[in-house]
């Protein structure tokens, strides 16, 4: 079915890589992007050993979603191949080191509003006319950090991003695309991980348990 294909975009690692195996896995086409060749290796190889009938197919797209004119032609492709989007999930995020306002480090302050802000700006007005030709959906995922202690470059360009997620939401009620905002439970991710060192990770939830609970949801 040519609405059943699906853009993740930060699909190597964490739930993005779960949302991903779990659309693959539900027979979807899923364009997988990320930087990380490895972890988008790692991802096709879980769909193909699941061995499942029915189950969709991998393009791996390995590319920074900061790089405008790539993702720019990856839209193009889309467009040329498939006409549209069912989906697009938004997982992409650079999770700076925690470190007081006042203590910053630059670069992991530009790359954070790199990836986390502009690429957003960015990305939206390229993928929006791609679900709409499908009656698509986009999918965000919060993580509502703003104003809490240490999470200066996270926080606030995590909340950019959702502002961004949100206004466009409010845009498209009547007209679509549909824009979906979830907020996952706690997970033993590695982004997690950096930001909680020490944390007893038994009491978290199962990764692939939550990508399948979102999707349910949509």
């Amino acid at each position: 079915m040519t609405d059943k294909i699906a853009l993740v975009t930060g699909a190597s690692r964490g739930l993005g890589a779960a949302l991903a195996e779990q659309l693959a896995l539900r027979g979807w086409n899923v364009v997988a992007v990320a930087r990380t060749v490895g972890g988008l290796e790692e991802l096709d190889d879980r769909v193909k050993s699941a061995g499942l009938p029915g189950a969709g197919s991998l393009t791996l797209a390995p590319m920074d979603v900061t790089n405008d004119d790539a993702m720019r032609h990856l839209c193009r492709s889309i467009h040329d191949r498939w006409g549209g989007l069912g989906l697009w999930v938004h997982a992409a995020i650079h999770a700076a080191p925690l470190a007081p306002a006042g203590h910053i480090d630059q670069k992991d302050w530009e790359k954070s509003l790199a990836t986390n802000a502009r690429a957003t700006g960015m990305l939206i007005p390229m993928v929006e006319p791609l679900l709409k030709a499908h009656q698509g959906t986009a999918l965000f995922l919060d993580d509502p950090r703003a104003g809490q202690p240490f999470f200066g470059s996270y926080g606030a360009t995590k909340a950019t991003q959702m502002a961004l997620a949100r206004s466009w939401q409010a845009e498209s009620a009547k007209h679509g695309p549909r824009v979906v905002i979830a907020e996952p439970q706690g997970l033993p991710t590695a982004t997690r991980a950096r930001f909680f060192p020490g944390e007893d990770r038994t009491k978290l939830a199962d990764v692939q348990t939550e990508a399948a609970r979102i999707l349910d949801m949509l």
